[in-house]
Formats: structure tokens, sequence, C-alpha cells
């Protein structure tokens, strides 16, 4: 169970290049972990852009925005191209991180229940510890609150 203010549990999964990134490489920036259901999906296209057109702020915070889904690299280089995402989006084809984190839950959709991605930010310190978790989330105004958090976790 990751809970705030213990370290954030390691993963090691491919980017959009086919490079490995692991959170240890990430130490030493404040990391937003954004996990979420599925590429170019209305929900998860709104929480993208909303952290996209937000960048220049997490940058100006020195935070690393990356996403994470069980999509392959091949979905997520056409979401990436199609939106024009300036951060990486990692594939967790495995699920190993989805269940490191936690959000690899029971789902219910019209009565039908199966596994899925529940929506989850982890807001990470540049040490590695869990500064901020935002379960559940609803994405009207998250990248806002997202910021607000790193903002925190930084001072």
């Amino acid at each position: 169970m990751v809970e705030v203010g213990k370290p954030a549990p390691e993963f090691s999964l491919l980017d959009p290049q086919g490079k490995t990134v692991t959170l240890a490489g990430l130490k030493g920036s404040p990391v937003v972990l954004y996990f979420y259901p599925k590429d170019d999906t209305s929900g998860c296209t709104k929480e993208a852009c909303a952290f996209r057109d937000a960048i220049g702020e997490y940058k100006k915070a020195g935070a690393k925005v990356i996403g994470i889904s069980p999509d392959p690299v091949a979905s997520h280089v056409k979401f990436i191209k199609k939106y024009e995402l300036p951060f990486p989006l990692l594939a967790d084809t495995e699920k190993a991180a989805c269940e490191a984190y936690g959000v690899w839950k029971e789902k219910s959709m019209y009565g039908r229940k199966y596994m899925g991605v529940e929506r989850t930010t982890f807001v990470i310190d540049a040490r590695g510890i869990v500064r901020k978790i935002f379960p559940k989330v609803k994405v009207d105004g998250h990248a806002d609150a997202v910021l607000e958090a790193v903002r925190a976790a930084t001072l």
C-alpha cells in the first residue's frame, strides 16, 4: 500500500523511444506520476491535455510529469503525436507498476465487473518520497490541484 511520507515503489517501464525509465533514475526532481486507464479515450485525453497545457508551470516548479497506463508503447507513441504531449507515457503492459501503486482495481460499468486502472496521481518529491496522492481523480481542475501539491512538496 502506497502511503504519503513513505518511499514510492520502484518501477522499470519502457518509454515511447523504447528506453527503460525507473523511479530511481528520476530522483533529484519532483515527479508527478499519473496513472490512467487508456490512451485516446475522452477522460484520458482531457487529463493528458490538461497536463500538457500546464507543462510550463510544472517545469518552473522543477517537476517531471509522467503518465502510466497498461497500453503498449506503440499506442503511447500515437497518443503523444496526436495531442503533442511534451512528457513521456510509460507502458505498463504487465501491470506491475499499476499493482505496486495499488491502482489496478475491480471496476464496474453497466453492472459488469472488470479489472482496470483507477485514475490516480502521485506527487513524489526529489528523494522519492510520496508527498500527495489523488485517488479516483476527477479530471476537471486536476492538473491545477496537482501543481499546487508539487509547489507545496518543493518548499
